[in-house]
C-alpha cells in the first residue's frame, strides 16, 4: 500500500515551528509572512488528521503527536539536504566560482580568461562581479579578487599585485590640446571615483589646491575611464587595468608623475577552498598572465 505523501511545501514552516515554538519566528526565518506558516501547518494537520500545536492566542506548543512528528521530519529534511549536496559535489568540485570587482574583471580578466578556460577544460568558471565584499558560503565563491589593503582574518589571502596611479585623457579631448603641465588640469573636468586619489597625486606633482575637486562622482574605474575616452575629461587611472587603451590609443598617459597605491589586488578564499586543484590552478595562471611576456612563453 503506497502511502499518501505530507504537502512538501509545509514540512520546511512546520519543521522551523517546531524547531523555535512559534510561528512568527519561523515566518522570520523562512522570509514568510506569520498567516502563510500558520496555514501551512493547518493544511499539515488536516494531512496528518492530528493537531501537531496547542494555541493559546499567539502562543503555541507541539502536542506529543507534533513532537514525535518534528523529530522525523526533521531526521528526513537532513537526509534529503544531504542527498541533495552528494548529488551535486561533482560538479561543485568542477566549478571555479570567482567574485570580482568589476573594472578588473572587464578590463583585465575577461579578455584573457579564454586562456585558463582552454588549460582547463574541465573546470567550470562561474564570474561574479560586484564591489561588495564576497559571500563565500551564500554565492558558493571559492575565489574573490581584490582591491584593497588585506589581509582578511579568517581567509586565506595572497597579495598578487601591487598597483599605481596616473592621468589619462581621450587624445581627442579639447581637439587634441590637452594639458601641457599638471596645474592646467585645474582648468578641465576632473573624473572622481569613490576611492579617490585626486589629492595625492596632486600633492606629488606639486600642486596646491585651493578648494576641493569638483566633477562627476563614479563608482567603478570602468565607468571614469570610459567618460575620459569619450572626451569628457580627465580620469586617474590604475596601471592594471588602463593597459589595452594606453596600448590602442584610445586614452593617452599625461605626463610622467604616478602615485603607488596603498592597495592592492589579494586571492580571498576561505580555508577549505584555498588548498583545492581549481584554486591552485587559478592563482597559478593568473600570476603567469601578469609576468612578462618572454617568462610567459617559456
Amino acid at each position: 500500500m503506497v502511502r499518501r505523501l505530507p504537502p512538501l511545501s509545509a514540512l520546511r514552516p512546520f519543521e522551523a515551528a517546531a524547531r523555535l515554538e512559534s510561528f512568527s519566528r519561523a515566518a522570520e526565518e523562512l522570509h514568510l509572512t506569520h498567516g502563510a506558516v500558520s496555514r501551512q501547518v493547518r493544511a499539515l494537520e488536516d494531512h496528518v488528521g492530528a493537531p501537531l500545536f496547542t494555541r493559546h492566542g499567539k502562543r503555541v506548543a507541539l502536542t506529543s503527536e507534533g513532537r514525535a512528528y518534528a523529530e522525523r521530519v526533521r531526521q528526513a529534511l537532513q537526509e534529503i539536504a544531504q542527498a541533495t549536496e552528494a548529488a551535486g559535489a561533482g560538479r561543485r568540485d568542477n566549478r571555479l566560482t570567482l567574485s570580482v570587482l568589476p573594472s578588473f574583471a572587464s578590463r583585465w580578466l575577461m579578455p584573457r580568461l579564454i586562456r585558463f578556460m582552454d588549460a582547463h577544460p574541465k573546470i567550470e568558471v562561474n564570474v561574479l562581479t560586484t564591489n561588495q565584499l564576497a559571500n563565500f558560503a551564500g554565492d558558493e565563491v571559492d575565489i574573490a579578487i581584490r582591491f584593497g589593503r588585506g589581509p582578511w582574518p579568517g581567509l586565506v589571502c595572497e597579495k598578487f599585485l601591487d598597483d599605481e596611479y596616473f592621468p589619462v585623457a581621450s587624445p581627442r579631448m579639447s581637439r587634441g590640446k590637452l594639458p601641457k603641465e599638471p596645474r592646467d588640469l585645474l582648468k578641465v573636468r576632473i573624473m572622481r571615483e569613490d576611492r579617490d586619489h585626486w589629492q595625492n597625486w596632486f600633492d606629488a606633482a606639486g600642486v596646491a589646491l585651493d578648494k576641493p575637486l569638483e566633477g562627476p562622482m563614479f563608482h567603478d574605474s570602468t565607468y571614469s575611464l570610459a567618460a575620459a575616452a569619450r572626451g569628457e575629461g580627465v580620469a586617474l587611472a590604475r596601471s592594471s587595468i588602463v593597459g589595452e587603451d594606453l596600448e590602442r590609443g584610445v586614452l593617452k598617459r599625461l605626463f610622467g608623475v604616478s602615485v603607488r597605491s596603498s592597495e592592492s589586488y589579494w586571492f580571498v578564499s576561505p580555508k577549505e577552498i584555498a588548498g583545492t586543484p581549481k584554486a591552485k590552478a587559478f592563482r597559478e595562471w593568473v600570476k603567469s598572465e601578469l609576468s612578462p611576456p618572454r617568462a610567459r612563453r617559456r
